[in-house]
């Protein structure tokens, strides 16, 4: 089901004659593209060895109509399932020379995330990515862009719906001065203990447990080169609580009865003092968090008030001794959990 909100009032023909100017994941305007193709074929290929298809993705700039060649096919877990979602995530497959002079000629293999149920939850999934930017440049850049379905076959468009553009992993690794390390089994003290300690809070602070670090389930590994420490960057958060998604659920394993109700799924820390540095970088990003959400067109005033209740519980916790005590000492007291499939 398409978001209500008018489109029109958040996409202005001044903004598009910055475009060529910045980066892909470097403006915060709304992208407005249209995918041309045979998008029932498309949407029906949900099986593991889904194949690719050709199709045309144009956007305007300067006025005029780009339009890039291009392959794509769908992809993702539980939001492939056509059970679960109605649209599928898409990988756009763009070739260096059909992508040269577009604003996607840095593009390689790039996630199309597309609305599961309704698309204002692709844009609260958004606002998740832009919060954990605020945190570190160690995280994954995000774009909205407005999405236009042409079915060349039928001759017939779709309505406009948001969808999500993810920065690819290469690129956000090489942005760091870093490349991607494909190692499972990674336990935290393995880890860059900075950069896990702000992803972990991070996660309790959205409501996620929906990851794993040995597993690398909605994590990705960076580093300098195989002999350095790296560094751990999460990315998937459709499953956070802060996103009030209908469909997602905790771990019967954790005994929550919500992704509203949070639980702290870092390593074990005894020493609380540890988390002393991160806390504080939290509260010193607190404003920027609220106007994060406050400042957002995109989203409804009863949403926003909501978020604004679960972060007031996440800084009243951090910064209550007790209650920090009691949620940050969890790993600590139930060492042994393990989570169901991760391991496959």
């Amino acid at each position: 089901m398409p978001f209500s909100q008018p489109r029109h009032e958040f996409f202005h023909a001044s903004e598009t004659k910055k475009i060529d100017k910045v980066g892909l994941f470097d403006s915060d305007s709304i992208l407005q593209i249209t995918i041309r193709g045979n998008i029932r074929d498309i949407m029906g290929d949900r099986n593991d060895d889904a194949q690719y298809h050709p199709i045309s993705l144009s956007y305007t700039l300067n006025d005029k109509e780009v339009s890039v060649p291009l392959k794509c096919k769908t992809r993702g877990n539980f939001r492939r399932s056509k059970s679960n979602c109605q649209y599928p995530p898409i990988l756009l497959n763009f070739s260096k020379q059909n992508a040269a002079n577009t604003i996607f000629e840095e593009q390689d293999k790039i996630k199309l995330v597309m609305p599961c149920r309704d698309d204002e939850f692709v844009v609260r999934e958004y606002l998740v990515y832009k919060l954990y930017n605020l945190i570190t440049d160690k995280s994954f850049k995000a774009r909205l862009v407005n999405v236009h379905l042409y079915d060349s076959l039928k001759s017939r468009e779709t309505d406009s719906f948001y969808g999500m553009l993810l920065e690819e992993d290469g690129q956000m690794a090489k942005r760091n001065g870093m490349k991607i390390l494909e190692k499972k089994m990674l336990r935290p003290e393995n880890i860059e203990s900075e950069i896990f300690l702000r992803m972990a809070v991070f996660e309790y602070l959205i409501g996620n447990t929906d990851w794993s670090l040995p597993y690398l389930h909605n994590t990705r590994i960076i580093a300098f080169d195989s002999a350095s420490i790296p560094s751990v960057v999460p990315y998937d958060f459709d499953h956070a609580g802060i996103v009030e998604a209908p469909y997602a659920f905790p771990p019967e394993e954790l005994q929550l009865s919500s992704t509203r109700e949070r639980r702290y799924r870092g390593n074990c820390l005894p020493d609380l003092n540890e988390f002393k540095d991160v806390i504080a970088l939290y509260n010193r990003k607190k404003n920027e968090i609220y106007a994060l959400y406050a400042q957002c067109p995109y989203i409804s005033a009863k949403y926003l008030k909501s978020t604004n209740r679960f972060l007031d519980q996440f800084f009243e916790t951090i910064n209550n001794p007790k209650k920090f005590k009691e949620d940050f000492s969890y790993p600590c007291l139930n060492k042994n959990i393990t989570i169901k499939g991760l391991e496959n």
